[in-house]
Order: C-alpha cells, then sequence, then structure tokens
C-alpha cells in the first residue's frame, strides 16, 4: 500500500496532500474583501507554500482550476498575475469558471494537482 503524506492537517481538510507522486491541493483563496489582484497574489504565494512543503515547486503543476466569483469583471486582473506567477515553458492545463464562492467577500479560489 502507498503512502498517502497530508500537508496541513484540519478538522475538515488538508491543505495538501502526496499520493503516489503527485500532491494535490485544497483550495486556495485570499483575504476576504481584498481586490481579486492582491487576493490572486495571496493565492499563488500559498500555492508555492504548499508545493515547497511537499517537496516541489510551481514548474511540476499538471493542472490548475480557477474559480472567480464575477469572470466578466476579474479575469483580465486575475490573469495579470497569473501571466507573471507561471514559468515560462512550465505553463500547466487550466480551466477558469465562475461560481459563487465561500463568502461573497472571496473574488477567487485556486485548485492546483502538481507532479513530485
Amino acid at each position: 500500500m502507498s503512502e498517502i503524506k497530508r500537508i496541513d492537517v484540519g478538522a475538515r481538510m488538508s491543505g495538501a496532500v502526496v499520493h503516489n507522486g503527485t500532491v494535490y491541493l485544497a483550495g486556495q483563496v485570499g483575504n476576504a474583501g481584498d481586490s481579486v489582484t492582491e487576493q490572486t497574489k495571496t493565492c499563488l504565494a500559498e500555492v508555492d507554500r504548499l508545493l515547497a512543503a511537499a517537496g516541489t515547486d510551481k514548474t511540476r503543476i499538471l493542472k490548475a482550476q480557477i474559480w472567480l466569483a464575477d469572470i466578466n469583471a476579474d479575469f483580465a486582473a486575475m490573469n495579470a498575475v497569473w501571466d507573471a506567477w507561471v514559468p515560462a515553458g512550465h505553463t500547466p492545463a487550466r480551466a477558469t469558471g465562475e461560481a459563487a464562492l465561500a463568502t461573497p467577500d472571496y473574488k477567487v479560489e485556486v485548485i492546483v494537482t502538481a507532479a513530485l
């Protein structure tokens, strides 16, 4: 049976789970009430931290799912932060959609799967 490693274990979820060479991150959000730009920066900094804790980095991201509370208003601003963060030549498969997030103060949520 292969080992399962859990990072930042909480009562409801773990921040990340590592299994069979793959790292699965929980959805990351920024500070409620911040702009989409600041929330995206906070999300991606947390992605960096969790990937490092798992033993990998953003060059190994396989897939990203991004949820925006208002895709029409915030898509360009989120993409500006994303484009500056993702290393050239290491862009993952990605999907972006619109959804009601946990609270109306959240504008963006980022979910990542990466290889070790």
